[in-house]
């Protein structure tokens, strides 16, 4: 396998290292050694030493989140992502995809979307109908929100309305390409994708960016790959943060006692911590679980779920035992992929949405 030689320092020196082996997601919820990264690095380095096929370890390579839990938890800099991401890249200019991954970047490059969805439901259209028209700030909800959550997407206009925002939803929103990153990293097309979302956003003075997903190719990974945004471009949080300062939302507390559930996206990738947290805390009481801001443990997400939903659903089964481990009933998202992964699985624990808070649903 070709594979660069920064790549290959990093896999010979995972595999042999277990100083991440407790904080991977899905490693801890299936209880499975192939889960970590060292038995990542292990497969990698036995493909580069031609011991065994690419095709053999590529359901491995799938089962990896990304999350970069691993990477933050790191002390000697060694990143498993990248070589993950690069094993997907190179799989897939070789053609040893496995099938199902072939079919959800085929819905990616047909539909924009992994999940082949060309409508949303109605209630949602009848809104972006209702922000049709140019203004200078655009609200982007993200393929999750808009194909597989309508009904937080539909809260997340209304939050804003709630706020007196002029903004613009866009009916036919370009796809950010953070679901091709994540499929087959740096390809061509996941660089064309990227470019024409920019180029899309371009054409507003502000983008709000709902989905943390979202913000963090925007704000992170366009960067890397030399694509240029030109429009000021904030996260959905701290927006909305923003308007509860400004006192353009009016925050009543329910006295309601929730943990927040923070997205790695925001936390360890965008550094944002803090502006989720002031809007849970103007309308309810807050406690924190005992990994949270950078520390955070990924919730699940509905992409891998088309593929591992076994997994998924134990990974989000883990981080609700992790906040009842604290006395928690009510866990706070701020992630539409993390709440629906959440949501699907919670029985006695309450999983709300930020919209939910400041709407009062």
């Amino acid at each position: 396998m070709i594979m660069s030689e920064k790549c290959k320092q990093h896999v010979d020196s995972c595999r042999f290292c277990w100083m991440c082996h407790h904080i991977c997601p899905i490693g801890n919820a299936t209880g499975q050694e192939r889960n970590t990264a060292r038995a990542r690095a292990l497969g990698i380095s036995l493909v580069n030493r031609e011991a065994i096929e690419l095709e053999e370890i590529m359901d491995n390579i799938y089962e990896c989140c990304t999350c970069g839990a691993c990477v933050h938890d790191c002390t000697t800099g060694w990143d498993p992502v990248m070589f993950t991401k690069e094993t997907r890249l190179q799989a897939a200019l070789e053609g040893k995809l496995p099938e199902y991954i072939n079919t959800l970047v085929a819905n990616c490059l047909e539909t924009g979307n992994a999940y082949g969805k060309t409508e949303t439901c109605s209630t949602l259209a009848d809104a972006i109908k209702a922000h049709s028209a140019k203004k200078d700030t655009l609200l982007f909800l993200g393929v999750d929100a808009k194909f597989m959550a309508c009904e937080q997407a539909n809260k997340a206009i209304k939050v804003l309305d709630k706020a007196g925002v002029d903004f613009t939803v866009l009916e036919n929103e370009a796809p950010s390409g953070v679901q091709l990153d994540f499929l087959i990293g740096a390809a061509n097309e996941t660089k064309a994708q990227m470019e024409a979302c920019a180029k899309a956003l371009g054409e507003f003075k502000t983008v709000v960016v709902y989905d943390p997903n979202d913000a963090k190719a925007i704000k992170q990974l366009y960067k890397e790959y030399g694509i240029e945004v030109n429009a000021n471009v904030v996260t959905y949080t701290s927006f909305v943060a923003g308007l509860l300062k400004d006192g353009k939302l009016e925050a009543k507390n329910s006295g309601k006692a929730v943990v927040f559930q923070d997205p790695y996206q925001l936390s360890r990738d965008l550094e944002e911590t803090e502006e989720a947290r002031e809007i849970v805390m103007s309308y309810a009481v807050l406690s924190e679980m005992l990994l949270n801001r950078a520390e955070t443990v990924w919730a699940g997400n509905i992409l891998m779920a088309q593929y591992m939903p076994e997994v998924i659903k134990l990974v989000a089964k883990r981080r609700i035992f992790n906040a009842t481990s604290v006395g928690a009933n009510a866990i706070v998202t701020a992630c539409v992929a993390e709440y629906v992964s959440l949501k699907a699985v919670a029985e006695d624990v309450e999983i709300i949405s930020l919209e939910d808070l400041i709407l009062g649903e």
